[in-house]
C-alpha cells in the first residue's frame, strides 16, 4: 500500500506525532482548546533506557488470512498492517488486543495515457469514460459484500471521517448523490464516449477497436487484508456487463508495481488497477490531496500522475490549494467547493471504500498508535511501543510484504510496511514529532520554534510551543538562499534573483540546542552537523535542473510546485543552528507551519540522511550507473538507488572506496564551508566501517539501528540504539485521544411549515459529556425524501456537551410528506475526528 505523501517544504517533511508526559499547557487562540486532546496514562517509574524499549525487533511478512491465528499461537506479538473490518470477531473470539483506525483508503486508479500503439484503445485516456465508472460502482455494495457494512463509502479524496469533509459536507453529499450508483448512465455515456475514441460495439455487446476487441488489462491485487481481490472481480464485472473485455491480472504488491509504477503509462501495459492508500499520519489539512491524488503536479512523482491531462479549472483549484493560494478560511473553503466536482469529473482515481481496520497483537504489548492511520504509519509507535511487563525484550512483527520497491528516500520505496521499518531507525520527522491524535506537531530535536504570519492569515495556535506573531510584510532578507546554480554549485541569494526584494507569507525560525553535534549521532557513530542540514537543501534543488549530473526530468513537476511557494532559507548561525525559512504556503494551525530543514528526505519519503550517503549515491548517479527514482532508471536502463541490497551495494561501497581515497567534499564551493578534509575522511570511514558490520548502507539518528535485512526472505531485524539522546520512557504520558460519540433525540415527525427542533448530545467514550469549550463546531443537514440536501445549519449550545438544531419553518414548508433525515458533526479541538450521527423523521402535513 503505497503512502500518501505530503510536501511540506523543499526539504519535504511527512510528519506526524506525540506529546511528553511533561508537554506545556497550551496558549490557545479563540475556539482552540487549552486541555490536552488525550487522556492522561498512569504514572510509571522513571527509566535509565535510552533509544527504544525493545533489544529488538523482528520483522517478517504474514499472510493477512493466518494474522489473528500467528497473534493468538505466539508466533507474531503484532500485525502491524491492518486487517478489514469482517476480521474483527475473530480478533476478539481470540481474545487478542487491537488498534482501530482510519487512514486507509482504496480506489479504481486508471492509466490516462493514449498509448503509443495507435492500434489498442485505452478507453480510461477519455475522462468522461473515467467519471462514468463512478456510475458503475454501487459503493454501498462494496462495503456491506466485502467489508461487512463496517467501512464507509468513499466517492473524493478527502477523508470521510476527517475535518476538511466535514467543513465542506453539503457539497460532497451533494457529489455522492449525484454520483450514486446509476448503471444506466453509466453505459449510456461509455456509449456516448467509445463510438466518439472510433470504438464499435459489436453483435456479441462488446466494443470492437480496429477489428479487435476493446480488452482493459486490470491489475487486481491479491494480497494485502484480502478485500482488493473481490473488489477487482466486482469491478471486472461491471466493466464487462456494459461491454469490455476485462483481462484480469491477479498479483501482489511486489508484481504490480513494476508495472503501475515502473513502466511509461504510454507503452500500455496496463489500464486499471485496484489501488491501495495509507496516511501518514492523522491528516489535520487534506488541501493537498486534490493535487497528489489527480495532478501531474502531484508530488507522488509517478509517471501516470504525469500522463493526466486535467481541467485546467480543476489543475488551477487543486494547485492553489496546496500551495496556499488564499488568505482566509472562507477562500479556502470556496476552493474546495471547486475542487471537489472537478476531481469526479477527472476520476483519475474513483474512489470506493475509506476503510475501518484493526491490528491485532498480544495481550502484554502497549502500542500507541495514530487514529487516522493505524500502527505501520504512526511516527511513534517505534518510540512508545514496548512490552507492559519489562525493559527490553525481542519483538515480533508480522506484516503483509517488505521491500516492495528498493529503498533509498529520494525516489525509493513508500510503501507502508518499508516505512514503518524506516520510522523506527529515524529521530522523528523533521525534528519534529506529529501528534498521533490531533494531527499537530510537537518538538523532538529543536528547542525553540516562532512562525511570523503575514497580518490577515488565519493562522493561530493550539499547544502553546509556538511563538506566534504577525507583520503586515515579511521581507526576505538579501543574502537568503532562495534558488540554486547547478554549474557554480552555490546556492543564489535573494538580492542576486530579486533585486527589487521579496516577502513571503510565512517566515518561520528554529533554534536548536547547543548541544546538539554532541547529543545526536548516525548510526554509523558520526555526530550530526550543519553539513547535513545543507546538503539536504541542497538535493531538494539540484536534481531539478538540466545542468546537474544528477537531473531527473521526472523530479521537475514536483519541484516546479515547490518553487511556487518556497521563499527562501537562511542559516544565521551554526552554533547553536538557527534557521529561518520563507514560503508563502501555509496552514492554519501554526505547529504546521514550523520548517525545521532537518536533513530528511528531499522527496517526501521517509527517512533522515546523513551527507555522506548523498555523496556515494549521487556518484553513482552521475556515473550513470545507478538512478534514485524508478522512471530515471528504466529510462537509463541501469538500476534504482537501493541502501539495503541488490546490485546497488557493489556499486556504492566503490564509490564509498573512492571517496575515502580522495576525502572528497560533495559540492565543494558550498560544502566546503562546512566540512573539512579530514571530517571527509572520517565520515566516510565511519560509514564504511558500518557497511562491513551490517551490509547495507541504510543509517539513520532513529532509536532503533536496521542491524540486517534479507531480501529473499523479506525480512529485517532492528535492534535498539543505545546511543540514542533520549530516554526511552519520553512519550509514555500520551494516553488515549479525546473521541467523541454523538446521538440526536427530537420529535420523531416534521411538520410542514412548524419550525422543528433536535437535540444533540455530544459524550466522550466513557459517557461524560464532551467540553463545549473543546468542540469547535456543530454543523448539521437536512435530507428530504430524495435524499436531497436542503438545508445547512449551525447549533446552539445549550450546556456542556448539549446543543439545540433547529429546521426554520420556512424550510420544513418546502418539504413534502414522507421520510426524511437529519445528519449532525461535532468537529472537535484539536482532535482532528468529528463525531456524526443521523436521525431518521417523517414529515407530516
Amino acid at each position: 500500500m503505497k503512502k500518501k505523501l505530503m510536501f511540506v517544504l523543499g526539504l519535504l517533511v511527512i510528519v506526524s506525532m506525540i506529546l511528553s508526559a511533561c508537554a506545556p499547557k497550551a496558549t490557545t487562540t479563540p475556539g482552540a482548546t487549552e486541555e490536552p486532546a488525550v487522556t492522561a496514562a498512569p504514572t510509571e517509574p522513571p527509566t535509565t533506557r535510552h533509544g527504544g524499549w525493545f533489544d529488538e525487533i523482528d520483522y517478517s511478512i504474514v499472510d493477512a488470512d493466518s494474522a489473528v491465528t500467528q497473534v493468538e499461537a505466539g508466533a507474531i506479538d503484532l500485525y502491524s498492517f491492518g486487517l478489514a473490518s469482517p476480521k474483527l470477531a475473530d480478533i476478539k473470539a481470540a481474545g487478542l488486543s487491537y488498534a482501530s483506525f482510519y487512514g486507509t483508503y482504496f480506489s479504481i486508479l486508471f492509466n490516462p495515457a493514449v498509448f503509443t500503439d495507435t492500434t489498442k484503445l485505452n478507453p480510461f485516456s477519455d475522462r468522461k469514460i473515467r467519471e462514468a465508472v463512478n456510475w458503475l460502482i454501487d459503493r454501498n455494495y462494496i462495503n456491506q459484500e466485502i467489508y461487512g457494512g463496517g467501512s464507509l463509502p468513499k466517492y473524493t479524496a478527502l477523508t470521510t471521517q476527517l475535518v476538511d469533509y466535514t467543513g465542506v459536507i453539503d457539497t460532497a453529499r451533494g457529489v455522492e448523490a449525484y454520483y450514486a450508483y446509476n448503471p444506466d448512465k453509466a453505459k449510456e455515456v461509455i456509449a456516448a464516449e467509445m463510438e466518439s475514441l472510433g470504438a464499435t460495439l459489436g453483435a456479441d455487446g462488446k466494443w470492437q477497436f480496429g477489428g479487435q476487441p476493446v480488452s482493459v488489462a486490470f491489475l487486481i491485487r491479491n494480497d494485502g487484508d484480502g478485500t482488493r481481490l473481490p473488489q477487482g472481480d466486482y469491478v471486472a464485472n461491471q466493466l464487462e456487463s456494459v461491454g469490455f473485455t476485462v483481462d484480469r491480472q491477479y498479483k501482489k504488491s511486489s508484481e504490480a508495481g513494476p508495472i503501475w509504477i515502473g513502466s511509461d503509462p504510454a507503452d500500455g501495459q496496463w489500464n486499471l488497477y485496484t489501488a491501495g492508500w495509507g496516511s501518514p499520519g492523522l491528516t489535520r489539512d487534506e488541501k493537498d490531496s486534490f493535487q497528489q491524488m489527480y495532478l501531474p503536479t502531484s508530488i507522488q512523482g509517478m509517471a501516470l500522475f504525469l500522463a493526466n491531462v486535467p481541467d485546467p479549472a480543476f489543475q488551477t483549484a487543486g494547485d492553489d490549494l496546496s500551495d496556499g493560494n488564499f488568505t482566509t478560511l472562507a477562500e479556502r473553503q470556496e476552493k474546495f467547493e471547486q475542487a471537489l466536482p472537478l476531481s469526479l469529473q477527472d476520476s483519475l482515481q474513483v474512489w470506493t471504500i475509506d476503510s475501518l481496520q484493526y491490528a491485532p497483537y498480544q495481550n502484554n504489548v502497549s502500542v500507541t498508535y495514530d487514529v487516522g492511520a493505524g500502527v505501520e504509519s504512526a511516527s511513534m509507535a517505534p518510540y512508545a511501543m514496548r512490552f507492559k511487563d519489562q525493559e527490553g525484550g525481542q519483538m515480533k512483527i508480522g506484516t503483509n510484504d517488505l521491500f516492495t520497491e528498493p529503498w533509498n528516500t529520494v525516489g525509493g520505496s513508500n510503501w507502508v510496511w518499508d516505512t514503518a521499518i524506516m520510522q523506527a531507525t529515524q529521530a522523528g520527522n523533521a525534528g519534529l514529532m506529529p501528534d498521533p491524535y490531533t494531527g499537530l506537531r510537537w518538538p523532538l530535536r529543536i528547542e525553540t520554534a516562532e512562525v511570523t504570519a503575514q497580518t490577515g492569515l488565519p493562522v493561530g495556535t493550539n499547544l502553546g510551543w509556538v511563538d506566534l506573531k504577525t507583520a503586515d510584510t515579511i521581507t526576505v532578507p538579501d543574502d537568503a538562499f532562495v534558488d540554486w546554480d547547478p554549474v557554480a554549485q552555490k546556492f543564489i541569494t535573494a538580492v542576486e534573483k530579486f533585486p527589487d526584494g521579496t516577502t513571503s507569507k510565512i517566515k518561520s525560525v528554529v533554534t536548536y540546542p547547543s548541544d546538539l553535534y554532541d547529543t545526536v549521532k548516525w548510526h554509523d557513530g558520526s555526530s550530526i552537523s550543519a553539513a547535513d542540514f545543507v546538503m539536504a537543501a541542497i538535493m531538494t534543488f539540484d536534481r531539478a535542473y538540466p545542468d546537474s549530473p544528477i537531473y531527473d526530468e521526472s523530479y521537475v513537476p514536483n519541484f516546479e510546485s515547490f518553487m511556487g511557494t518556497f521563499k527562501g532559507f537562511k542559516i544565521t548561525s551554526t552554533d547553536p543552528l538557527t534557521i529561518e525559512y520563507y514560503s508563502d504556503l501555509y496552514y492554519s494551525d501554526a505547529e504546521l507551519d514550523v520548517t525545521t530543514l532537518w536533513p530528511s528526505s528531499p522527496y517526501g519519503l521517509q527517512g533522515e540522511n546523513s551527507w555522506q550517503i548523498f555523496a556515494i549515491s549521487n556518484a553513482a548517479e552521475a556515473a550513470g550507473e545507478l538512478a534514485y527514482t524508478p522512471d530515471k532508471a528504466e529510462a537509463n536502463t541501469v538500476e534504482q538507488t537501493s541502501w539495503v541490497g541488490g546490485p546497488s551495494l557493489d556499486i556504492l561501497s566503490k564509490h564509498l572506496d573512492e571517496a575515502i581515497a580522495g576525502s572528497t567534499i560533495p559540492y565543494a564551493p558550498t560544502m566546503g564551508e562546512y566540512i573539512t578534509a579530514d571530517e571527509a575522511a572520517t565520515r566516510y570511514t565511519n560509514l564504511k566501517a558500518w557497511y562491513t558490520e551490517h551490509g547495507h548502507f541504510w543509517v539513520g539518528t532513529g532509536p532503533y539501528f536496521l542491524d540486517s535485512v534479507d531480501l529473499n526472505a523479506k525480512s529485517a531485524v532492528a535492534k535498539n540504539n543505545p546511543d540514542f539522546p533520549d530516554l526511552a520512557d519520553r512519550w509514555a504520558g500520551f494516553g488515549e485521544p479525546k473521541l467523541a460519540d454523538a446521538t440526536l433525540d427530537g420529535s420523531a415527525q416534521v411538520k410542514i411549515g412548524d419550525e422543528a427542533v433536535f437535540n444533540l448530545t455530544v459524550t466522550l467514550k466513557n459517557g461524560d459529556a464532551y467540553p463545549s469549550s473543546d468542540i469547535r463546531e456543530i454543523k448539521f443537514l437536512i435530507y428530504n425524501d430524495q435524499g436531497e440536501t436542503v438545508y445547512v445549519g449551525a447549533g446552539e449550545s445549550t450546556g456542556e456537551g448539549t446543543f439545540t438544531l433547529t429546521v426554520p419553518a420556512d424550510v420544513t414548508s418546502k418539504l413534502v410528506a414522507g421520510t426524511g433525515s437529519i445528519e449532525a458533526a461535532a468537529v472537535l479541538v484539536p482532535v482532528a475526528i468529528p463525531a456524526f450521527t443521523t436521525l431518521d423523521y417523517v414529515v407530516v402535513p
